[in-house]
């Protein structure tokens, strides 16, 4: 099957500049990485494929030869890492920078993946959490079963490379020879094969054991974000690197309070003489219970705010805030002396509605919300 076109693969113009060409590849990357579509090989091919072309396309020498000769510039295979079939570890040893920003961060990036032996696969866990292990942090004890190296397993340096884990070859271009190297086919790149492995021990020399990781887990992550413990995924065969742990987070509904963002919402439910002579509250936070006035004449309605009882913004931006709704209770049956009692309240001219202009209408509370 022909190539596509460099440009076509990315999605830019001839003309798009080296930043252009930087910002698409990085949204494909994103897009098709294979930490995001685990087990589809559709998308791995077009994760290979967008490299191949940014390594082309983001290096001004190779991108003039393939502005001029198109793919034949590189021969046969093209010129993506040379030519040979795309190694996921050279991709990431390569460009991890580029998108290790999306999925790294807090959580770690990409830089434990290097070239070399064949990486292990990742290990993939849920972890649910409370709002007030989201509000102060947490650290977690996770128990996993991971293939390490069997005890008493013995190596050799590679035959076919000499243990430099890279073979050569020469391809003859319309521009001369080129000489490209890829990762050893018999050592996946490691510089070594399995000398003697233990009895019951399967050809990749691992083993599966329980262990135990501890997971430190920052204040203000949300539902669905991704922690990555580094090296405590599964070990790669013939002594590769061990792959990563992946730590989904999955967040537990609280029972009174709802999250917004950083911030936290508490409907609180008053009695009529209470929002009208004013009362004194206790409302439950995320750090236990803090008690609060309500002055006299308080609106059903009106929103109170707790500065800095809400959640820690992950970015380290500070402390969003509790927003307390005001809602008075109308009881829905009374007692014939209730009724004569409210009948005459009603007769007096204060309990009239008579809304002044410092009592904001719905919409107006509405827009208040969205600005913060």
């Amino acid at each position: 099957m022909s190539k596509r076109d460099y440009y076509e693969v990315l999605g830019v113009s001839k003309g798009a500049s080296a930043d252009e060409i930087k910002k698409a590849y990085r949204k494909l990357a994103i897009q098709y990485h294979p930490d995001k579509n685990p087990g589809d090989s559709a998308a791995e091919e077009k994760f290979k494929e967008a490299a191949e072309a940014y390594e082309v396309l983001s290096n001004p020498e190779k991108k003039q030869k393939y502005d001029q000769f198109g793919h034949q510039a590189f021969g046969a295979g093209s010129g993506g890492f040379g030519g040979g079939g795309m190694n996921m570890d050279d991709i990431f040893s390569h460009f991890g920078d580029i998108f290790g920003d999306a999925f790294g961060g807090a959580f770690g990036g990409f830089g434990g993946r290097g070239g070399g032996a064949n990486r292990g696969a990742n290990l993939r866990v849920r972890v649910k959490l409370t709002l007030e292990e989201i509000a102060n942090g947490v650290e977690k004890k996770i128990k996993i079963r991971r293939a390490i190296p069997a005890e008493g397993l013995t190596f050799k340096t590679c035959g076919t490379c000499g243990g430099s884990g890279q073979v050569t070859r020469v391809q003859n271009t319309i521009l001369g020879q080129m000489r490209t190297a890829s990762a050893c086919p018999s050592c996946q790149g490691a510089g070594k094969t399995i000398d003697k492995r233990p009895e019951g021990v399967g050809p990749d020399g691992l083993e599966r054991h329980d262990e135990v990781v501890s997971v430190k887990i920052p204040g203000g992550v949300q539902d669905g974000m991704q922690l990555r413990v580094q090296g405590k995924g599964n070990h790669g065969p013939a002594g590769g690197p061990a792959g990563d742990l992946i730590v989904s987070i999955e967040e537990e509904p609280h029972e009174v309070l709802v999250r917004e963002g950083s911030n936290l919402h508490f409907e609180l439910h008053l009695s009529f003489p209470d929002a009208a002579l004013g009362t004194s509250v206790e409302v439950p936070t995320v750090t236990g219970k803090v008690r609060m006035k309500i002055d006299p004449g308080t609106q059903s309605g009106k929103t109170l705010r707790l500065k800095g009882k809400g959640l820690p913004s992950l970015e380290g931006y500070g402390q969003g805030d509790q927003l307390i709704h005001v809602a008075v209770w109308t009881p829905k049956s009374l007692t014939n002396d209730e009724k004569e009692i409210l009948e005459k309240l009603n007769q007096s001219d204060r309990f009239q509605p008579r809304p002044g202009a410092g009592d904001k209408s719905f919409f107006d509370k509405v827009k208040d919300l969205f600005q913060g």
